[in-house]
């Protein structure tokens, strides 16, 4: 009787494998990008890339990889690659790796596509210049070296985690929130927390901690689908020293409504993610 279960239980993870394995040695590179295309697609995203195919022994591998939005792209990947974890099959889960290449850092994690699924990321040495977000979204020229890791388990309304991030000798120009600019301003550090429960995602503080400005971002937005639709909740605080305010004083003039005590201004964040702006 334990025999019979036993080969049942060793036979689905070895017919899930073959699957697999077949689906990318038969289905061209070309067909597999359009799946991941149209995945994508579904959350509001696009994808292109200059290559796509077979990563031994169970996966899928590209080069040039861009995902975008309307607006232009937001990450971009110089090599990329997904395989099958087979161990995790034995206890029933699907899981899969992951590994990419952004300039000289790195990104690493796993997930699991099923209806409980799971995230987890973790990359060091990422250049903020070689990241395109901040220029697509801010407009903004954005440097500084970023390292962070995070775990997601769940989906929508019944996700739950955390995400933390750090930049390290950070400098942002050009930095404007729909029509308003921001200050100029090099950051020795940069630490924010984010955690996510309910359907929502909570950024408890994001602080630039620099040499003449201090600036915290703090607020909530709702998970939806697409991301790039979920609509901001979020405050921006700025506390520049007076020297600093000085040297920019036509941004922080433009800036004077929103200031609530001398060397404090406070900017209420709205738009959506892909969007956002200043009430």
């Amino acid at each position: 009787m334990k025999r019979p279960l036993i080969l049942f239980g060793a036979g689905i993870p070895a017919a899930i494998i073959c699957f697999i394995a077949l689906t990318i040695l038969f289905v061209p590179g070309r067909e597999l990008q359009e799946v991941f295309a149209r995945a994508l697609a579904r959350e509001g995203y696009t994808l292109q890339s200059r290559s796509f195919g077979l990563a031994f022994p169970l996966g899928i591998r590209s080069s040039g990889v861009e995902i975008g939005t309307e607006k232009g792209a937001v990450i971009r990947l110089d090599k990329a690659s997904v395989k099958l974890r087979v161990l995790p099959l034995f206890l029933g889960k699907i899981v899969f790796g992951y590994h990419g290449s952004i300039g000289k850092g790195i990104i690493d994690g796993e997930f699991s596509p099923l209806k409980k699924g799971s995230l987890k990321f973790e990359m060091a040495g990422v250049r903020l210049e070689d990241i395109p977000f901040f220029q697509t979204v801010t407009g903004a020229q954005a440097k500084g070296e970023l390292r962070g890791k995070g775990t997601i388990k769940g989906k929508q309304a019944a996700a739950s985690g955390e995400l933390q991030l750090a930049v390290k000798d950070a400098q942002l120009q050009g930095v404007k929130i729909g029509p308003m600019p921001l200050p100029d301003a090099a950051y020795k550090t940069v630490q924010g927390m984010l955690k996510i429960s309910g359907g929502r995602a909570n950024l408890e503080s994001l602080t630039f901690d620099g040499e003449g400005l201090y600036t915290r971002l703090k607020g909530d937005l709702p998970l939806l689908t697409p991301l790039s639709a979920s609509p901001l909740n979020l405050t921006l605080e700025l506390m520049p020293r007076p020297e600093f305010l000085e040297k920019q004083k036509f941004v922080f003039l433009l800036l004077l409504k929103y200031q609530t005590s001398p060397g404090h201004y406070q900017l209420p964040v709205r738009g959506t993610l892909g969007k956002p702006s200043i009430m």
